[in-house]
């Protein structure tokens, strides 16, 4: 199946300014989405609006500094009050050691169906 493209971002919860939550949209993959360097918060989140209802067999993520990730998805049709479901639980992307050394800050994981 051929990847479905991202089509806007809905929200999030914070960017910096050079590298703004627009940049999930880029085919390319070069530049990052980060939080705003004034706003410490510890989590981070974005919603996203794919360009079509599509069954999900996998999701390619490319980490810049994120330790821990958990993707949600949901329809757009349901009513606002309907909890997303969990498709990828919690996984960490980065020791507690490479954290808080700065180190191997960047890569990409792949999740499939029964295994991430």
């Amino acid at each position: 199946m051929a990847p479905v493209k991202i089509s806007y971002v809905v929200s999030f919860s914070s960017q910096d300014p050079k590298y703004p939550a627009e940049n999930l949209l880029s085919e390319d993959g070069i530049q990052p989405w980060l939080g705003c360097p004034k706003d410490h918060r510890r989590q981070l989140s974005v919603e996203l609006q794919l360009e079509r209802a599509s069954p999900i067999g996998f999701v390619d993520v490319g980490n810049y500094g994120c330790a821990f990730l958990q993707i949600e998805v949901g329809r757009s049709s349901w009513p606002r009050d309907q909890p997303y479901l969990t498709l990828v639980p919690t996984v960490t992307l980065m020791t507690p050691a490479d954290s808080k050394l700065g180190q191997n800050r960047c890569g990409v994981r792949m999740f499939k169906e029964g295994k991430d």
